[in-house]
């Protein structure tokens, strides 16, 4: 077995989530899930297929956000992950509608953050072990710090 970290490629500011899943109907369940909960969210899926013709699947309704998620599920090339690309939304807009989608079987990282996945590949496959997700801890926040989160969240809309 072979271990190694495959860098997400996207724009700094661009969220995505990285999932895993267990059947092809999973990129046209997650399409109908996203339009359903947010119709003016723009996003481009893909979708490792894990057998038969082991191809990446694909939906969106932004050209340029599909072709993103295409590049990095092939860079990815693990079996049943999927990828989702997003903007005029955030993951928290959608995360528990993509939960919910039945084949959905985990939620790897939702962010905006730089992602490095740490891939195990064997002579079968690869497979998603988890992901580094953003930088290390810089120490604990202070007072000033509980401030700033606080407005944060109000100047965004997260809290009244």
């Amino acid at each position: 077995m072979d271990l190694l970290t495959v860098r997400i490629e996207k724009p700094e500011e661009l969220n995505f989530i990285l999932g895993h899943s267990h059947f092809i109907k999973t990129v046209e369940d997650l399409y109908e899930a996203i339009v359903q909960t947010n119709p003016a969210m723009k996003f481009g899926v893909a979708f490792c297929e894990a057998s038969q013709k082991a191809l990446v699947r694909w939906v969106g309704n932004d050209s340029e956000l599909i072709e993103l998620a295409k590049k990095n599920a092939l860079s990815l090339s693990a079996g049943h992950s999927f990828i989702i690309f997003l903007r005029d939304g955030f993951p928290v807009n959608i995360l528990n509608a993509i939960k919910n989608v039945p084949e959905v079987c985990r939620i790897f990282c939702a962010t905006a953050n730089p992602v490095e996945v740490i891939i195990a590949e064997t002579d079968q496959g690869r497979a998603i072990l988890g992901v580094v997700d953003g930088v290390k801890c810089q120490g604990i926040e202070t007072e000033n710090d509980i401030q700033e989160r606080h407005q944060f969240l109000r100047t965004i809309g997260y809290k009244l």
